[in-house]
């Protein structure tokens, strides 16, 4: 079956790598340490990107847009929001083109845009305590609902609002894709309809909204203090495009009959998300506003209490009521986005520092498990704190990603395709790493007043420059020689006579399954092809194939193709 030049290389072990039933199952696993393959990607783009969207159903924004309007008034607010608006957008645009044409998920798409194989992993806990801060906050919105209209204790409602996600999620993309396409209809009437009936009964209130105050001590008028610390409040969902790529990886492949539709709901599912973001924010600020004079301030950047009067201008009967419902579905629809990612993000991590993989399922359990912990906590009462000392970090990292895409790769300072697979990866590469370590390190110093006043209110904008500027000056340094450790050695051609990423199927000589060939590697120490989960469980190869330990040098091989037309084995 499989001819080899090499001799030294011990066999694979007998009866190679077996795993667990939830490994097995991909429509559990969702493939969430792989290459997702052609056969696996059969939904439409409508659907993916619906489900995409779906996500983004979250309450937390019109916290967000309270809590700023309420700390620095109408103006400030404004800018602050449409700012952070057009920054996530920017940025989000090459990361989701690359995720949906290369079909990885934003971990491994970090790998390879100037992180390394090893430099990946603190991405990869970034990334998961956005999920879990979120799921936190998003859980404490829910559990305002079941007190205010179920009285159920906040403490009791925390945990309430962990164990109703977990069913949803064991799923995956199979069980969230049908959740949201039939949920959303219904979710996005009910957030518009308050709107509405505040613009038909109580039109004056826009005019008043633009000037509402708060607590600002500059009053509505626009504060460069303001507007740095506010936008750095929202910048902190920079990191959503993490979980929007986690859905556009399973865009079918681009073609000319798909073009337009393909590019559509990369778009609208990937940056797209924060035009309905931002406009979320304005209408937390808007309805903040409404029922200040009511609730006091201190409340008013609760969305339950937003939509609690908001739905009292049209239902008042039935408004605490159906608040409640609004919320939990919001809730429900994207905290199970939340600890989806989170899963596969926990799943990247520890299955780089430990070599095992028990399955992507056990990892919803660790995300949820710290949301709860955080809910508990009391983490909503800490909200700008947490949000603006977090967006330093997270945008140090997209703003890193993000210059290798559009900097690097244009001037050939990096190879022009996302190479993800351990075996043909440093450990670290300078460019992206020292490029996000050095930004954030910087930012975050600014945050705690290093550099006065204005510093702290505007350190996300320094990660980001510092981020940008940085990733093209150390490729420059380091000629991008730590992109690449060793070339692809299959027979196997990578893309296909359509130029799209081949859909041949190897078999992996560890677990011996078959898998498309962009997951599969020449591997010198098992004498055969690999599998990239296999690659990465791998210990006792000390990364011989790259010269290390153990090395045998080059290896020639000639390796079994499975029909094209079988469909791959399990993520």
């Amino acid at each position: 079956m499989t001819e080899i030049v090499d001799d030294q290389a011990p066999p694979a072990p007998p009866g190679g790598r077996t795993y667990n039933g939830w490994t097995q199952n991909d429509t559990v696993e969702d493939y969430s340490l792989r290459y997702a393959p052609k056969s696996f990607r059969r939904w439409s783009p409508y659907v993916v990107a619906t489900t995409a969207l779906g996500g983004i159903a979250y309450l937390a924004d019109f916290a967000i847009g309270g809590s700023i309007a309420v700390s620095h008034g109408f103006s400030s607010a404004l800018v602050a929001i449409l700012t952070a608006a057009v920054v996530i957008f920017l940025t989000g645009i090459p990361i989701s083109y690359y995720s949906a044409k290369y079909s990885i998920d934003m971990d491994l798409l970090t790998r390879g845009a100037g992180f390394g194989y090893l430099g990946s992993t603190l991405t990869s806990v970034i990334y998961a305590s956005f999920t879990f801060i979120f799921f936190a906050l998003e859980g404490s919105i829910m559990a305002q609902a079941l007190q205010l209209g179920l009285h159920i204790p906040l403490a009791v409602g925390y945990v309430v609002c962990s164990l109703v996600i977990l069913p949803l999620v064991v799923h995956g993309m199979t069980a969230l894709s049908r959740m949201q396409v039939w949920t959303q209809p219904v979710w996005l009437v009910l957030m518009v309809a308050p709107f509405v009936s505040i613009a038909l009964q109580e039109p004056s209130r826009f005019a008043e909204f633009t000037h509402f105050a708060g607590d600002s001590p500059t009053g509505s008028t626009v504060s460069m203090l303001g507007v740095g610390a506010g936008a750095g409040v929202a910048l902190s969902l920079i990191a959503q495009i993490g979980e929007q790529v986690d859905y556009l990886r399973f865009m079918p492949d681009k073609t000319p009959r798909n073009s337009r539709r393909w590019w559509a709901a990369v778009l609208g599912a990937g940056p797209g998300w924060v035009v309905l973001g931002a406009l979320k924010q304005i209408g937390g600020a808007f309805l903040a506003f409404c029922i200040a004079g009511s609730v006091g301030l201190g409340k008013a950047d609760e969305p339950i209490q937003q939509y609690v009067h908001g739905f009292g201008t049209f239902a008042a009967p039935v408004a605490l009521g159906l608040a409640t419902f609004f919320v939990i579905l919001s809730q429900v629809k994207i905290n199970a986005t939340n600890a989806y990612s989170g899963s596969l993000s926990w799943s990247n991590f520890f299955s780089r520092l430990t070599h095992r993989h028990p399955g992507r399922v056990v990892y919803i359990f660790l995300n949820v498990g710290i949301a709860l912990a955080l809910m508990e906590g009391g983490v909503f009462g800490f909200l700008n704190t947490v949000l603006g000392f977090y967006s330093n970090v997270a945008i140090a990292w997209i703003g890193a990603v993000v210059a290798d895409l559009v900097i690097n790769k244009p001037l050939k300072l990096s190879p022009s395709y996302i190479e993800f697979k351990r075996a043909h990866l440093y450990h670290f590469n300078p460019v992206g790493f020292g490029s996000m370590l050095i930004a954030s390190a910087v930012s975050v110093a600014a945050y705690f007043e290093a550099f006065g006043a204005y510093g702290k209110a505007f350190s996300p904008f320094l990660a980001l420059f510092l981020a940008m500027a940085l990733s093209p000056l150390l490729a420059v340094l380091t000629r991008g020689r730590y992109y690449i450790a060793r070339t692809d050695d299959l027979p196997e051609p990578l893309l296909g006579a359509d130029g799209l990423p081949s859909a041949a199927v190897l078999t992996c000589s560890v677990c011996a399954t078959g898998f498309e060939r962009p997951d599969m590697a020449g591997c010198p120490f098992h004498r055969g092809a690999i599998c990239s989960l296999c690659c990465s469980l791998e210990k006792d190869c000390h990364d011989s194939c790259k010269g290390g330990p153990g090395a045998s040098g080059p290896v020639s091989l000639a390796l079994p193709v499975v029909r094209s037309g079988e469909r791959p084995g399990p993520g």
